[in-house]
């Protein structure tokens, strides 16, 4: 059974930083593509950021990219996202997510989500 665990969301103040982790069982983790979305109150959940199986690749949202860092321990089975600069825009539920079939495929696999709330 797959299982994506995420932590890490929190209230912050806008400017400030906050680092979101995610952590996966019940498959190969080093195999697949893993990327983070969010959803917002009231609007579609939207991508954030994405990297490879490999973590040679990494992909991100025009809104994110300069101030996301997305990475992966693939000896930890865990994918993380480093989030600087955070705007009001920013608050959302994130969602780690796992691609069984590559980066240009829809996740298969959910985690719960965790909550980040921007001030301002």
């Amino acid at each position: 059974q797959v299982r994506l665990v995420e932590s890490g969301g929190g209230l912050v103040q806008a400017g400030g930083s906050l680092r979101l982790s995610c952590v996966a069982s019940g498959l190969t983790f080093s195999r697949y593509m893993m990327s983070w979305f969010r959803q917002a109150p009231g609007k579609e959940r939207e991508f954030v950021s994405g990297i490879n199986w490999s973590g040679t690749k990494t992909y991100y949202a025009n809104s994110t990219r300069g101030r996301f860092n997305i990475s992966r321990d693939n000896a930890q089975n865990t994918v993380c996202l480093q989030m600087s600069s955070l705007k009001p825009e920013d608050t959302a539920v994130y969602y780690c997510s796992i691609s069984l079939n590559g980066p240009a495929s829809l996740p298969d696999y959910w985690g719960q989500g965790t909550q980040v709330t921007v001030s301002s």
